[in-house]
C-alpha cells in the first residue's frame, strides 16, 4: 500500500521541471538529463497534480508521483488530495483508491473525491458506502452523492437524498439546486420543480445564475415554455449556460422560430456561443427546412473556430440532410477531422430519408469498417435504406447483424425491421418479427398493420387492428390511416363506418390526416355525399383532403363533379399538387374536354411539374383519349422520367386509335429499354394485334406473359385473345379458349364472343354466348339486341319476335344513345331524339341537308348496323355544331 512509502518520505520542498506546451511528453526522471524544454517553470507537486488533472495527462502525473516517492518527499493531506483527484480525472480509479487507502490522515476533501470518483463511474453502491463511512460531511459530500444518483438515472433516489439533506439541516448551495432541478427536468416533474423554485427563492438563490439556468431548463423540459421564458427575462445575470438553456428549451418545445430569435439576441448581447447552442439552432434550421439560414450559421460556426468541432459538425451535418442537401452534407462529412458514431448516423439516416438507399448502405459499410461500433440509430437507418431500395436480401443481412450486436431487442430497431420487411413485401418475416417481440408499442402495431395494408392484405390488416385494441394499445392517427385505407381497398363500408365512430369518440375526426383518410374511404366506397360533408367539416383543408374528394368523384365516373370540386378548391386558395393535376387530367380524358386539359397542362408547365413521371403519364393518356395522338407522342418523347406507366399510356393510346403498328413498335422499344411490362401493357399489345389481325403474334405475346415475365393472364387478356381469334374467323377456337380458362368467364368476354358471332353470322355460338350473358346480367338489354340482330341477319324472324316479346315482358329497353362535344370550353350533350338543345332546330336542318347530300352521292346505309333515325341524329348532331 502507498501508505508504507509515505511514512519514510522526507519533509523537503521539490521543484519539478515541467514543459509549458499543452501536449505532455514523457518527463525525464533524472535532473541531470540532457532533455531541454524551453521555456520551463518550477512547480510544486500540488501544482503538477492539479495541472495534470485539468489536462487529463495520466503519464506525466504518474511520473510526478514516482518522483515524489523516490525523493522521499512527505506530502501533506492537500497534496495527496490533489494526487487522488488527478487519478480520478484521468479515469484511473484503482490507483486513486490505493492512494486513498494508504492515507494516514484524511479530510472531507479526500472522502468527497472518492465519492465523486465512484459515483461518476457508475459504482453508486461503493459511493454510498464511502458516504456512510465519512466521519463528517459537508455540502460537497451530499452534492457528490446527488450527482452520482442523477448520473445513474436513479431520479427518485436524488429526491430522497435531497429530502434527507433538509431533515439533517444541511445548508444547500447552488450545485445542490442545479442537480435537483435537473432531476425534476428528467422526470418532467413540474410540481416538484415549483417547490424547489420556492425553496430557492426563500434561500436567495433565485438570483444566482447557476440556479437560474437550471430553473430555465426545468420549466422548458416540463413543457412550460412560457414560464421558462418569463423567468429567463427576469434573471438579473445571464451567462452562456442560461442562453443555451432557453434556446434549447424553445427547440425542444417546437418553438423553432423563437429559438432562432433568442439566438439573435444572444449574439447581439455579445455572449459567446457554445457547442450546445449551435446544436440547438442547427436543429431549428433542420425543423424549418431553413437551408439558407443554416448555411449562414455554418459560416458563423467556422468563423468562431467551431468548424472542426465534432459535436457542432454533426449538428450541421444533420441540418443539411434534413434540408435535403445531401451534397453539402457529404462534403461536410468528408471534411470533419474525426468521425464519430453520431456523424455516421446523421449521414446514414439522411440518405435513407431521401430515398438514397444505396448511398446510405455504403456509408453503413464504412461505419462497420471504422471500428466505431453500431447503435440503434445506425441499424434503424440501415433498415430504412433497405426499405427504400426494396432490398429484402440486404435487409436480411442487416437483420443478422442486429442479432449479432444484441440490438434486436431494442424496440426502435425491432420496429425498423418490421417496417423494412413490410415495405419489401416479406409479410411472413414481418409477422415472425412482430410475434417474437417481447415489448410492443404503438409504432410496432402501426408497422405490422401498415405492412399488411401496403401489400393488399386488407382482411389481416383489420384483424391486427382488432388485436391492437384488445391489447389495450390506443390507436393514433397513423393506425387509423392504415386501417381506413384497408377499408377503402376492401370496399368494407360497414367496417369503415365503425372505425369512423371510434375516431369521433377519440376526438380525432377533425384532424386533417385522419379526416383525409376518412374522405378517401367514403369516396372509394361510393359514398361521395358523405365524403363531401366530411371535407367541409375539416378545420384545416389540406390539398390531401381535396385530392381525396376529387379522385373519389373521378373513380365513381362523376368527372363533371370532380371538376367542380377542383374549381372550388382553387377558389379556397389551396395550391394543387401533382396528384391533383393528374386526377383532373384523368377527368378531362373521360369527358374528352381537351380545352380544360390544355389549361391544366399550361399550369403544370408554369409550376415545372412536367418532369414528374406520374404527370407526364397522365398527359400522354389525356391527349390520346382526346384524339390528339401527335401531342401525346410529343409529350412522351420529351418525358425525362419514363416509368412503365408512361410506356403503357403510349402503347394504350396507339392501340385505342387502331394504330397497331405504332403500338407494337413502342412496346418493342419498351423491351429494349428493359422496362418490365405489366398486365395493362399486354392488354394494349393484344388489342393492337387484334386491330392488325396478327393472330400468331397475338398468341405469342399472350403466351410470353407467363413464360417470359411471370404474369398470369387475366380475364381482360383472354377477352383480347378471343377478339383476335374471332376477327380471323376462328369462332370455335375462341369458344374453346373461354371454356378452358382457369376461372369463370364474365359477361364482358361473352359479349366479346357475341360481337364476333354477329360479324361471322355464327348463330349456334351466339346463342350460347347470349345465354351466358343473360344468366350473369339478366337486366342487360345489349345481349338481347345483339342476338336479335344476328337472328335478323340470318332471316330467323320468328326468333327475333320471340326475343322482343321477352324484352317487353322483362321490362328491358335499349339504352338511349348519347354523344357530346366541347366547343369554346362548353360541353354540349345529345340524347336520342333530343330536342332540348337551344339550337336543335338549326341542328336538324343541317342534318337533313347532310342526309340529302349523302343520298345524292349514292350512299346507301348498311342495315346490318341497326341504328334507327333517332340514333343517327344523336351521332350526327355534334358535328353540326362545329
Amino acid at each position: 500500500m502507498a501508505v508504507h512509502l509515505f511514512r519514510h518520505l522526507l519533509p523537503i520542498r521539490f521543484f519539478f521541471i515541467f514543459p509549458s506546451k499543452s501536449q505532455f511528453q514523457t518527463l525525464p526522471i533524472s535532473p541531470f538529463s540532457s532533455y531541454q524544454a524551453a521555456p520551463t517553470m518550477k512547480k510544486t507537486f500540488s501544482h503538477i497534480f492539479q495541472e495534470c488533472s485539468g489536462r487529463k495527462a495520466l503519464d506525466p502525473g504518474k511520473q510526478a508521483h514516482a518522483r515524489m516517492i523516490l525523493t522521499g518527499f512527505k506530502p501533506t493531506v492537500f497534496v495527496i488530495n490533489c494526487l487522488i483527484q488527478m487519478y480520478i480525472k484521468c479515469s484511473n480509479l484503482e490507483i486513486a483508491s490505493k492512494v486513498f487507502d494508504g492515507m494516514p490522515q484524511r479530510d472531507t476533501v479526500s472522502w468527497n473525491a472518492m465519492i465523486f470518483g465512484y459515483a461518476g463511474r457508475g459504482n453508486i453502491e461503493v459511493a454510498q458506502a464511502l458516504f456512510d463511512a465519512m466521519p463528517a460531511r459537508d455540502v460537497v459530500s451530499w452534492n457528490s452523492l446527488l450527482s452520482g444518483y442523477l448520473h445513474n438515472g436513479d431520479h427518485r433516489k436524488v429526491i430522497d437524498v435531497f429530502m434527507q439533506m433538509g431533515r439533517l439541516g444541511t445548508v444547500f448551495d447552488r450545485t445542490t439546486f442545479a442537480v435537483v432541478l435537473k432531476c425534476c427536468s428528467s422526470l418532467e416533474d413540474y410540481g416538484g420543480g415549483i417547490q424547489i423554485h420556492g425553496l430557492a427563492v426563500k434561500m436567495g438563490f433565485d438570483c444566482d445564475v447557476v440556479t437560474g439556468s437550471a430553473l430555465v431548463d426545468m420549466y422548458a423540459k416540463c413543457k412550460k415554455l412560457d414560464c421558462s421564458i418569463q423567468f429567463f427575462h427576469s434573471m438579473p445575470e445571464k451567462n452562456w449556460v442560461s442562453w443555451s438553456a432557453i434556446i434549447a428549451g424553445c427547440v425542444q418545445n417546437d418553438d423553432l422560430r423563437g429559438g432562432l430569435e433568442l439566438f439573435k439576441e444572444m449574439a447581439t448581447a455579445g455572449v459567446g456561443v457554445s457547442q450546445s447552442t449551435f446544436a440547438s439552432v442547427f436543429r431549428s434550421c433542420a425543423g424549418l427546412s431553413a437551408l439558407r439560414l443554416g448555411c449562414q450559421l455554418h459560416g458563423y460556426a467556422l468563423k468562431t473556430d467551431f468548424g472542426t468541432d465534432v459535436i457542432v459538425g454533426t449538428a450541421t451535418l444533420d441540418m443539411y440532410t434534413k434540408c435535403n442537401n445531401l451534397s453539402d452534407a457529404q462534403k461536410l462529412f468528408n471534411s470533419l477531422p474525426n468521425h464519430t458514431l453520431q456523424s455516421y448516423n446523421a449521414i446514414i439516416v439522411g440518405c435513407a430519408r431521401s430515398d438514397k438507399g444505396i448511398e446510405a448502405l455504403e456509408m453503413f459499410q464504412l461505419l462497420q469498417k471504422s471500428g466505431l461500433g453500431l447503435d440503434e440509430v445506425s441499424l434503424s437507418g440501415a433498415f430504412r435504406a433497405c426499405a427504400a431500395i426494396k432490398g429484402d436480401l440486404e435487409g436480411l443481412q442487416v437483420h443478422g447483424l442486429s442479432i449479432k450486436s444484441l440490438c434486436q431487442s431494442n424496440i426502435c430497431v425491432a420496429n425498423a425491421i418490421l417496417d423494412m420487411y413490410g415495405k419489401c413485401g416479406a409479410l411472413v418475416e414481418a409477422s415472425h418479427v412482430f410475434e417474437g417481440m417481447v415489448n410492443r408499442d404503438a409504432i410496432s402495431w402501426n408497422a405490422v398493420i401498415a405492412a399488411h395494408e401496403q401489400n393488399g392484405n386488407e382482411e389481416q390488416t383489420l384483424s391486427l387492428f382488432v388485436g391492437m385494441l384488445r391489447s389495450g394499445m390506443e390507436p393514433d392517427e397513423f393506425t387509423y390511416g392504415s386501417v381506413l385505407k384497408a377499408c377503402a381497398g376492401w370496399q368494407a363500408l360497414s367496417c369503415g363506418m365503425e372505425i369512423h365512430s371510434r375516431i369521433i369518440k377519440s376526438r380525432m375526426g377533425l384532424d386533417s390526416f385522419v379526416g383525409s383518410a376518412l374522405i378517401d374511404m367514403y369516396s372509394k366506397c361510393g359514398m361521395m355525399e358523405e365524403a363531401e360533408k366530411l371535407n367541409d367539416r375539416l378545420v384545416e383543408h389540406t390539398v390531401v383532403s381535396w385530392n381525396a374528394v376529387i379522385s373519389g368523384f373521378s373513380l365513381q365516373k362523376q368527372s363533371e363533379e370532380a371538376q367542380k370540386i377542383f374549381a372550388k378548391m382553387l377558389e379556397m386558395g389551396v395550391d394543387p399538387d401533382n396528384f391533383t393535376y393528374a386526377s383532373i387530367l384523368d377527368t378531362c380524358a373521360n369527358l374528352v374536354t381537351v380545352e380544360l386539359g390544355k389549361q391544366i397542362h399550361a399550369q403544370i408547365i408554369k409550376k415545372e411539374l412536367q418532369s414528374d413521371a406520374y404527370i407526364s403519364s397522365t398527359l400522354v393518356d389525356m391527349y390520346s383519349k382526346c384524339g390528339n395522338m401527335q401531342e401525346s407522342s410529343l409529350i412522351f418523347e420529351k418525358a425525362t422520367n419514363r416509368d412503365f406507366v408512361t410506356w403503357n399510356a403510349m402503347v394504350c393510346g396507339y392501340a385505342q386509335h387502331g394504330l397497331g403498328e405504332e403500338a407494337l413498335k413502342i412496346f418493342e422499344n419498351m423491351q429494349h429499354e428493359n422496362v418490365k411490362p405489366n398486365h395493362a401493357t399486354f392488354i394494349a399489345v393484344l388489342r393492337a394485334c387484334g386491330h392488325m389481325g396478327l393472330v400468331e403474334k397475338g398468341l405469342h405475346y399472350f403466351n410470353s406473359m407467363l413464360d417470359d415475365y411471370g404474369l398470369d393472364p387475366q380475364l381482360e387478356h383472354y377477352s383480347c385473345v378471343v377478339d383476335i381469334m374471332g376477327r380471323s374467323g376462328q369462332v370455335m377456337n375462341a369458344l374453346e379458349l373461354i371454356e378452358g380458362m382457369p376461372f369463370e368467364a364474365d359477361a364482358v368476354i361473352w359479349r366479346t364472343l357475341l360481337s364476333i358471332c354477329k360479324i361471322h353470322g355464327n348463330v349456334e355460338v351466339a346463342e350460347k354466348a347470349a345465354c351466358s350473358i343473360m344468366q350473369l346480367e339478366p337486366q342487360d338489354s345489349s345481349a338481347y339486341v345483339l342476338l336479335a340482330n344476328i337472328y335478323a341477319n340470318a332471316g330467323m324472324w320468328n326468333e327475333v319476335t320471340k326475343l322482343r316479346k321477352v324484352m317487353r315482358f322483362n321490362g328491358l329497353k335499349k339504352e338511349p344513345g348519347c354523344s357530346w362535344i366541347e366547343i369554346k370550353s362548353e360541353v354540349h350533350t345529345f340524347l336520342v331524339g333530343d330536342k332540348a338543345h337551344p339550337r336543335s332546330r338549326e341542328i336538324y336542318e343541317n342534318l337533313d341537308l347532310l342526309t340529302d347530300e349523302m343520298k345524292w352521292v349514292g350512299y346507301m346505309p348498311d342495315m346490318d348496323f341497326t341504328l334507327n333515325d333517332d340514333e343517327l341524329c344523336c351521332v350526327a348532331a355534334a358535328s353540326c355544331l362545329i
